[in-house]
Parts: C-alpha cells; sequence; structure tokens
C-alpha cells in the first residue's frame, strides 16, 4: 500500500492506494473508501497507478500512462516527485543544463509544478511527452 498526502485548497487529505487487482484498486481518502478502475489493468507492482485519481467528492479511474523507455546507463535520474501529467518539456536531448533549469512542467492537483535539475549536466534521456500521465518515482529525465 502507498500513501500520499495533499493540501488542496488549504485542507489536507490523506490518500492510501491498495494493490491493483484485475484493473480495481481501493483507494482511502480521509477515512472514505472509494472502488477505483484502471482503463487498462495495471501490474501489481505498481500500486500508485491511480494516486491522481482520488479527490474529495468522487473517484475518477486515471488515463493509463505509456511504458517509459529503458532508463540510459549511468547519469543523474530526475524522477517525478508526485503522480501528475507532463505539461510541456522545456529541454531536448543533447541540451547542456545548469543547476536550477526548468526541465519540464508538470501538473498535478491542478498546479504547476517547475522540475528542475538537481546538478548541471546534459539531458542524454527524455522519458516522457507532454500529455503523459505520471506517478510519483517514474522516470522523466536521464542527465549525463
Amino acid at each position: 500500500m502507498k500513501e500520499f498526502s495533499f493540501k488542496i485548497n488549504g485542507k489536507d487529505y490523506k490518500c492510501a492506494v491498495e494493490e491493483i487487482e484485475a484493473g480495481k484498486t481501493n483507494v482511502t481518502v480521509n477515512g472514505k473508501v472509494y472502488e477505483v478502475e484502471t482503463e487498462k489493468p495495471a501490474a501489481p507492482s505498481k500500486p500508485a497507478a491511480v494516486a491522481a485519481a482520488p479527490k474529495p467528492a468522487a473517484a475518477p479511474a486515471a488515463a493509463s500512462a505509456p511504458k517509459p523507455a529503458a532508463p540510459v546507463a549511468g547519469g543523474v535520474q530526475v524522477k517525478s516527485p508526485l503522480p501528475g501529467s507532463v505539461i510541456k518539456v522545456l529541454v531536448s536531448e543533447g541540451q547542456a543544463v545548469k543547476k536550477g533549469d526548468t526541465l519540464l512542467t508538470l501538473e498535478s492537483m491542478k498546479m504547476e509544478n517547475a522540475i528542475m535539475a538537481e546538478s548541471d549536466g546534459t539531458v542524454k534521456q527524455i522519458a516522457v511527452t507532454p500529455g503523459q500521465n505520471v506517478m510519483q518515482d517514474d522516470l522523466l529525465i536521464v542527465l549525463g
């Protein structure tokens, strides 16, 4: 089971996502249990595949994300800090970046989050595309 904490309009929400079985899972939001269905059955090893779905009033099914490419060997992996949807990718493969440069914009809980480079380097791989849904800890970019 994965647990998440969110703040929406100043109100705190605690969310727990159980293992996905046959495309269904139970998501608990502030003590209330929702049964959530995914469009495609997800692998049981990725229980957070519906973490973006829970909302206080209703829990719609989360969209399935394409399988990420295998990470390039070596380099610094930039991973998603929270579940969301990629809005813009601001860099291209082979581009040099400095620590603090914005690599992409991620929307989560109706808020845009700038994902920045944690170190200087060159973009070796971009593992996501605009519009793609990602889960917490999914690979976004590899810097070399």
